[in-house]
């Protein structure tokens, strides 16, 4: 009798327990660490003696040699009232989008935090260092199309500083957010600058195989002697066509002051388009064709006599080994009006070709 008693007992106890248990088992953890790291080789047919990509390139940038253009660990805090992000990252990228950052603050690929000020609804406000508003491509090369990024992308802000105020509507399809910004793509506001920048972002999703968005920036990106006003807007439509092809359509416009307080504006403009072709799983092919017009040089000064006007082309191919390792090959061509690639005889020209390959891993 005893020893069934003590069964009795023991039955009881892991019934009772069982619940708290499997609710253990089933709780989604609010902390999640993540990586990514991707190196590449590049070969520019111009060869330049300082081994280094043409002055607007900041992702891949690196000429004949083997590199890592961005590597990142990342921990992600989320419940169900507040949020959090730090990523920390090295390579290439970093090196070169960050140049104008002071310290530590080269190394920051994200700091944030978020905080739900609605009960009912899906409303946030987010503060910190952010990922750009702006575009359909971002650093992280494998969840983008093609290998390289874009001209438009690579002349507008990957990252931004400032705070935002973000609604989602309960089925998913609407995204609306409106921000406060140090700058265009800064962490830390120009010297002399006292300026607040804005920015809105309206993403509609009528379906799972559409998206279009909306962004703009609004803001002075120098010293307040020296005052320009610059509005800039981008317009992208994501397309899942079928099961194998997708398509991506890009435009960006911009303004900015000739000289403060005038009323003349130099514009620059940039239109892209991305079709992808997925024959199997594993194996995806995608072309891009893309046009950029700075004739003035707000974004991209060349000092020479038509500005920047470049058309481009590219073409990839990519494999998934696993399912987080990729192994990416491009070639990309870019035909400028003027001579602005320099050679290795230091001979200015109007050609560049380029072919990388890349391998990239995430966890």
């Amino acid at each position: 009798m005893k020893i069934n008693k003590n069964k009795s007992l023991l039955v009881l106890l892991i019934l009772g327990t069982s619940p708290l248990f499997f609710a253990q088992e089933t709780d989604r953890k609010p902390l999640k660490i993540s990586g990514y790291a991707e190196a590449y080789y590049q070969y520019d047919f111009q060869n330049p003696t300082n081994n280094t990509r043409p002055s607007f390139i900041y992702s891949h940038n690196r000429n004949n040699e083997v590199n890592l253009n961005l590597g990142l660990i990342k921990a992600n805090y989320e419940t169900e009232q507040f949020r959090a992000n730090l990523a920390l990252a090295a390579g290439t990228y970093m090196n070169a989008n960050y140049a104008a950052e002071q310290g530590v603050l080269k190394n920051i690929y994200e700091a944030n935090v978020g905080i739900k000020i609605s009960k009912s609804k899906n409303l946030w406000i987010d503060a910190g260092i952010l990922p750009s508003h702006i575009g359909f491509e971002s650093a992280i090369s494998k969840d983008c199309f093609t290998l390289t990024r874009s001209m438009l992308a690579e002349n507008s802000p990957y990252y931004e500083a400032g705070a935002k105020i973000s609604y989602t509507t309960d089925n998913g399809k609407c995204l609306v957010s409106g921000l406060i910004l140090n700058g265009w793509q800064r962490i830390q506001r120009v010297d002399g600058n006292s300026t607040i920048a804005f920015g809105h972002q309206l993403t509609y999703k009528p379906n799972d195989k559409i998206t279009l968005n909306s962004s703009s920036f609004i803001g002075n990106d120098k010293p307040d002697a020296q005052k320009q006003m610059r509005y800039f807007h981008n317009l992208y439509g994501v397309f899942q066509v079928n099961s194998k092809w997708a398509l991506v359509a890009g435009f960006d416009i911009g303004a900015e002051q000739k000289e403060k307080g005038s009323e003349q504006y130099n514009v620059w403009y940039s239109p892209v388009v991305v079709a992808k072709y997925s024959p199997t799983e594993k194996l995806s092919f995608a072309a891009r064709g893309e046009y950029y017009q700075d004739k003035k040089g707000v974004i991209i000064a060349t000092g020479t006599p038509n500005g920047f006007q470049i058309f481009g082309y590219s073409f990839n191919a990519d494999y998934q080994i696993l399912p987080n390792l990729v192994w990416r090959t491009e070639i990309k061509n870019l035909s400028s009006k003027d001579n602005i690639f320099i050679n290795r005889d230091l001979e200015l020209q109007k050609n560049d070709v380029s072919v990388l390959t890349s391998i990239a891993v995430s966890f």
